[in-house]
């Protein structure tokens, strides 16, 4: 049967439609019920949605329904602020356009060389996903073409702004074709995006999706603290609820930094993620957060835009953010899909009125709770479970995951349950191990070979 949620009740094909089945795609989110039949219509659109909405299947089924697999010119460009979300995003691509044929996707990213990408784009593609600085240096190169483009998508549009990357999102917008579909789709949308980008757009249509979190989901409480006690006021929640994994969310990168000093003095497995660091610290940061090899990531709301992580217990406010909705995207990050989400907000006297403002803003009273109550839970110092082995080789070694799955289990008599993820990258490998057993591995490793081969290893953090 036919519902207003059901994709079938879009004029998509059936072809994407059997994909979405095979997907699990069931019903469309709120942003894709109010967005889709607009882009599907052709209409330029302004969104709000925050990460987790589904907006990237609300664009990519627009960019999929148009385009023609038999054309090898780029029809399609998304423009995204970090080199994660251009994966993630090419990703989802790549699964919805699947029904379609041969579809090349590729992503344009800086972190890495450009040659390879130059030779990549030689022999054509479809879609391109990348963000603002590499498209600029391929547009100075002459070595891309959007002159066959009849779709751009500016996401996490809000987040480019603060990054500073306003000039060169608006030189590759004015590189691509006058006439054609361009969507917008953003977590926030303040006066300075509506400004900055109405000069992107023609008569757009505008939608957005009520952000407010329902108040099952997501437990919240408010302490009232010393704007000085702040550090120790985090170690003091931390050492109560002892959450696997959390986001400790600073206005400034300043605090971030002192923050991650101060808990890592406290015994506890904290990084910082913010945006002085090099791309290749943030990986290096991404990776050991995802693969449990950090308790808690301490970051700024710019540098925590666009992070996709399952499974995050706990958001911590370490400061009050003076806008109620970045407020309520920050708390979003946890209790996703149907897991119960806890966040925890400090609160000095000055930041008061930025809670009242909360109060108003999600139409529900602030629980308070007084951090006094609160007593160390049992269990000793709180590591992480597992401790990231960095490894000189990746893809261009030909390393594959179950090379190294294989060395530690057959090889170093590790079990397969000891150890996580394993990331592989371009000349680098990851690979989580369960705390208590990472010497034996590394020592047994580190004097055989993987592959036939001896790589250098070392640990990302004390073990």
């Amino acid at each position: 049967m036919t519902t207003p949620l059901s994709f079938s009740s879009l004029p998509l094909s059936p072809a994407i439609l059997d994909n979405l089945g095979t997907l699990d795609y069931q019903a469309m989110t709120p942003i894709q019920a109010q967005s889709l039949p607009l882009i599907l219509a052709g209409q330029d659109l302004i969104a709000q949605a925050k990460t987790g909405s589904g907006k990237t299947a609300a664009f990519g089924l627009g960019i999929v329904h148009k385009l023609d697999a038999t054309a090898y010119r780029i029809q399609a460009l998304v423009l995204c602020p970090t080199r994660e979300l251009s994966e993630q995003v090419a990703n989802e691509l790549r699964r919805l356009a699947r029904a379609i044929g041969n579809i090349k996707v590729l992503t344009l990213c800086g972190g890495t060389p450009i040659r390879p990408q130059i030779e990549s784009l030689k022999f054509g593609a479809h879609i391109i996903v990348g963000t603002p600085g590499r498209l600029m240096d391929h547009i100075e190169r002459d070595s891309v073409d959007f002159s066959g483009l009849n779709t751009l998508v500016l996401d996490e549009a809000d987040r480019m702004l603060d990054m500073g990357f306003y000039d060169d999102v608006a030189k590759v917008v004015g590189a691509c074709p006058g006439i054609r579909q361009t969507l917008l789709f953003s977590a926030t949308y303040a006066d300075d995006i509506r400004k900055a980008s109405a000069r992107f757009l023609n008569k757009p249509a505008e939608v957005k999706v009520e952000s407010v979190h329902d108040a099952g989901q997501i437990e919240q409480r408010f302490y009232e603290i010393d704007a000085d006690k702040r550090h120790s006021a985090v170690a003091q929640l931390l050492e109560h609820f002892r959450p696997d994994s959390t986001l400790a969310f600073c206005n400034t990168k300043a605090q971030c930094r002192e923050l991650e000093a101060y808990l890592e003095s406290r015994g506890f497995s904290a990084l910082a993620l913010h945006g002085d660091l090099e791309q290749r610290d943030r990986e290096d940061v991404l990776i050991q957060f995802s693969n449990r090899s950090c308790s808690v990531l301490v970051a700024t709301d710019v540098a925590a835009r666009g992070l996709d992580i399952d499974a995050l217990d706990a958001v911590i406010n370490v400061e009050i953010t003076p806008d109620p909705e970045v407020h309520i995207h920050r708390i979003g990050r946890t209790g996703r899909g149907e897991a119960k989400g806890l966040a925890l907000s400090l609160c000095a006297g000055y930041e008061m009125r930025w809670v009242n403002q909360i109060e108003q803003y999600q139409g529900q009273a602030i629980v308070w709770s007084n951090l006094k109550s609160l007593k160390p839970a049992p269990g000793g110092r709180l590591r992480a479970p597992m401790v990231t082995l960095c490894i000189q080789g990746g893809k261009k070694d030909k390393l594959r995951p179950g090379d190294l799955l294989g060395a530690l289990t057959k090889d170093a008599g590790i079990a397969g349950a000891q150890i996580g993820k394993i990331n592989i990258l371009e000349f680098v490998s990851f690979v989580a191990l369960e705390r208590g057993i990472a010497r034996q591995a590394y020592a047994k490793l580190s004097s055989g070979s993987i592959k036939g081969r001896r790589f250098k290893m070392r640990f990302m953090a004390e073990v």
